[in-house]
């Protein structure tokens, strides 16, 4: 255990550990040190010089005034940060910082919050005895998320250290020197990280705002509510900022145990999607192909209506994995109730051969906080950047620490770390995966023995497998979405806990939304019950539901050609189906058209809810501003459906006596990752020389309803429609760099320019899903084909 010392600051005796600085066990003890270039999280540049403070030790003053954010503490050290030679020192930094400022707080929209401007009421004069001209520095275009005015810059270098050392990519740099310093992109390009918004709260004058938000409303006029973000698994806490019953804007609050001090930009900017024009209202019903308004009561007695007179086997549940717990436990006990099992949340999914066997509470695999502390990290089949912002932010922790970053993809990540990389086409998944669990001497049955054995590990297996093995425990393998998705998810999985199970490491997924974990508890599962028990009689999963022609259906908070595995096999089955109801925030062509009904729900920061994110931790959020129109609660709506129905226990008053009953029935359930049989499965439906095949990433800003209008993330480069493919791969095919390609998907069809991109696998083709242009297509994992319409022909490509 370290040893401790005491220090003297301000005549008050601290505790402190040798080496830590000054204003760290300032700010521990809350004694007030002002400061501008200093922030917990980076490291120290000591570059502003406003934490300047009188010490001695040991008797000896120091000859002048130190900064307090780069002098570590000592035995016998005194500090006085109020002392006359301490508040001279600090004035004298303030009036420099002042001598090029422009001084145009009425109009900047960081008035109100700004450190300068308050600090300046402290340490500041109200007279200048600067009168030369003032500096003025042209601005940067960093895209559509960042708005600059740098001629407030004062050069803290925040902005430029957060790039270099959370972000990890160098976007913003300083050149020059003094006051010709200037910050900026070194080459004329945008800003595209996707914690690029960091930089804003960072930003200590108004050089750096959010562009959204600009000129829209003053700090003093906001009411901030806590909230939880509703995208990915990692559950980020966040800050509403509201005035008037509208969302502003969206602020990270500290949790070290999950997202420290930032949030991801979609988890920032996505609230805009909110003000949409296309938010649905008021409930609508379909007579005779025309929409016409109803009353709620109008609205779900005939949903009632209807679906009493549909068989429950003949019903099936489709639930966004963003729906809260209440929602997706209420849900549950409705489908049920008439019968139907066939309730599902794993809407990007299309292999579950695995169900009888997967673990009924499924999980990271460790806290969120000990990612950063693995020692190896396999990823399998995950666009981490894309799907987790922070969660790979935590294994850029890991591997600056020394882990080793493992990965086996279709696709080379652009990752901001060192990693070792397979570029896999899917059809060689599972023999890769089968080659590393053979080089740990792992056993497997049946089918994984048979993959196992006939499999040939190289070098780079062997290395992987031996990475796994030098961490001793303190590693994982990690399941992504790209897994998910693929045809033989259920082999992946399987050869994944094999070789983790050799290794000695930890089995974990990443969860595709705020609450897939939740769904699990609350029984939006074919095979699982609310509180994670297994269901007697499991029902149809998702690829079921939309292979087997339904009498209703209902979809709860999603886009039928947007969310779903296979959107063109979706749309069929929603025109197959006699009766169709549709719960959701947004009003959409693809749910016109599928629907029959369409019932107006609350969005994010609309309700109150619950999710559970990926390391298993409950957390619970008040709704911040009150549903448009006549939209309401979804568990609400789901209460009064459940009382149309019948159904005894559904006079619940309120969110939390929902959540509670659920709790109830979760205090058994543990985070488990463990197969809860041997699972039993057949031969891969993907091997290599089958052709040519899809890889479907979903864009980082494409994720789900909200994030697709939210305005400026509309803007962000990433979510282009095309078709990558690797230059050998297009030379077999006779195809050349800018070509247009008709894709071809069984009946499905789209069209898109081709694109060159040595990172994509040999036998992969990346399409994106969820974009526009991709809505007719098939599985987002799958054989495709691709011809010129130019006239050559480019199909069956070997994998």
């Amino acid at each position: 255990m370290t040893d401790k010392i005491n220090i003297e600051i301000d005549g008050r005796v601290c505790e402190a550990v040798p080496g830590e600085m000054i204003i760290t066990v300032a700010d521990r003890e809350g004694i007030a040190i002002p400061r501008f270039c200093y922030h917990k999280k980076l490291s120290i540049a000591a570059n502003c010089r406003m934490c300047l403070v009188e010490a001695e030790q040991g008797g000896r003053p120091f000859p002048k005034p130190v900064p307090a954010c780069a002098t570590p503490v000592g035995e016998g050290l005194k500090v006085w940060t109020r002392s006359p030679k301490a508040i001279e020192a600090q004035r004298a930094t303030m009036e420099f910082l002042l001598i090029n400022h422009p001084l145009d707080c009425p109009i900047c929209d960081q008035g109100g919050e700004c450190e300068l401007q308050d600090l300046a009421m402290g340490y500041g004069s109200d007279v200048s005895r600067f009168s030369e001209r003032k500096r003025v520095v042209l601005d940067e275009d960093l895209g559509p998320l960042i708005a600059t005015d740098m001629t407030r810059c004062i050069h803290c270098t925040r902005c430029v250290r957060f790039c270099a050392e959370i972000a990890g990519v160098r976007e913003l740099g300083a050149t020059g020197r003094g006051e010709d310093m200037r910050i900026g992109t070194f080459v004329a390009h945008v800003v595209t990280h996707e914690l690029s918004g960091n930089v804003i709260d960072l930003c200590p004058v108004g050089a750096l705002t959010s562009k959204p938000y600009r000129f829209t409303a003053r700090p003093w006029e906001l009411i901030a509510r806590d909230g939880i973000a509703p995208h990915d698994g990692l559950g980020s806490n966040l800050q509403l900022h509201v005035r008037r019953g509208q969302v502003m804007r969206v602020h990270p609050k500290d949790n070290e145990a999950i997202n420290e001090t930032w949030i991801s930009d979609r988890d920032r900017f996505s609230y805009a999607g909110l003000n949409g024009a296309d938010r649905l209202k008021t409930p609508l019903i379909k007579r005779e192909g025309e929409w016409h308004q109803v009353e709620w009561t109008e609205a779900l007695t005939q949903v009632a209506e209807r679906l009493k007179s549909v068989n429950g086997t003949d019903q099936g549940w489709l639930m966004a994995p963003n729906a809260t717990l209440e929602e997706l436990y209420l849900a549950a006990r409705i489908a049920r109730a008439l019968g139907c099992d066939n309730i599902d949340h794993r809407l990007r999914q299309q292999d579950f051969r695995a169900d009888a066997a997967d673990p009924l509470f499924p999980w990271l695999g460790l806290p969120i906080a000990e990612l950063s502390r693995q020692k190896a990290i396999l990823l399998i089949g995950s666009h981490i950047r894309q799907e987790q912002p922070l969660l790979a932010h935590r294994i850029r922790q890991a591997a600056l620490n020394g882990a080793e970053v493992l990965g086996l993809n279709p696709l080379r990540l652009e990752l901001n770390h060192r990693a070792s990389q397979i570029q896999s086409a899917p059809a060689r998944m599972v023999s890769d995966l089968a080659a590393i669990a053979r080089a740990l001497v792992a056993r497997g049955s049946g089918i994984l023995a048979d993959l196992i054995g006939a499999s040939e590990p190289t070098a780079v297996h062997e290395s992987f497998a031996q990475a796994l093995q030098q961490a001793q425990g303190q590693g994982v393998v990690l399941l992504g979405a790209l897994a998910c998705a693929h045809p033989d998810y259920s082999l992946l999985k399987a050869l994944a806990g094999l070789i983790a199970e050799a290794a000695g490491v930890r089995l974990g997924y990443l969860p595709a939304a705020a609450n897939s974990i939740g769904a699990h508890l609350a029984g939006a599962h074919p095979a699982i019950l609310p509180g994670a028990h297994p269901a007697p009689t499991p029902g149809l999963a998702v690829g079921a539901m939309l292979e087997k022609p339904l009498g209703a259906l209902v979809l709860w908070g999603l886009e039928p050609d947007r969310d779903l595995i296979d959107p063109a096999r979706a749309l069929a089955a929603c025109e197959q189906a006699e009766f169709v109801v549709a719960c959701s925030a947004f009003d959409s062509p693809s749910l016109r058209a599928a629907a029959d009904v369409l019932l107006p729900i609350g969005a994010f920061a609309e309700i109150s809810g619950t999710f559970v994110n990926a390391g298993g931790t409950w957390q619970s959020f008040q709704g911040a501003v009150p549903p448009p129109g006549e939209a309401r609660p979804g568990w609400k709506v789901l209460r009064v459906l459940g009382n149309l129905l019948d159904l005894s226990g559904f006079d619940y008053r309120d969110g939390l006596e929902v959540r509670e009953e659920l709790a109830a029935l979760c205090t058994a359930a543990i985070p488990d990752n463990t197969p809860r049989a041997l699972q039993v499965v057949s031969a891969p439906r993907l091997v290599p020389g089958s052709g040519l095949s899809r890889v479907g990433t979903v864009p980082c800003y494409a994720l789900d309803p909200l994030v697709r209008r939210a305005p400026a993330l509309a803007r962000m480069p990433g979510a282009e429609f095309a078709v990558w493919l690797h230059p050998d791969q297009a030379a077999e095919l006779g195809l050349a760099d800018g070509d247009r390609v008709r894709i071809t998907q069984g009946e499905a069809e789209a069209e898109a320019p081709l694109l060159l991109d040595p990172g994509i696998a040999v036998g992969a083709a990346l399409i994106p899903a969820a974009v526009p242009g991709s809505e007719g297509l098939g599985p987002m994992i799958g054989p495709v084909e691709l011809e010129c319409l130019s006239g050559r022909t480019a199909s069956g490509a070997r994998g």
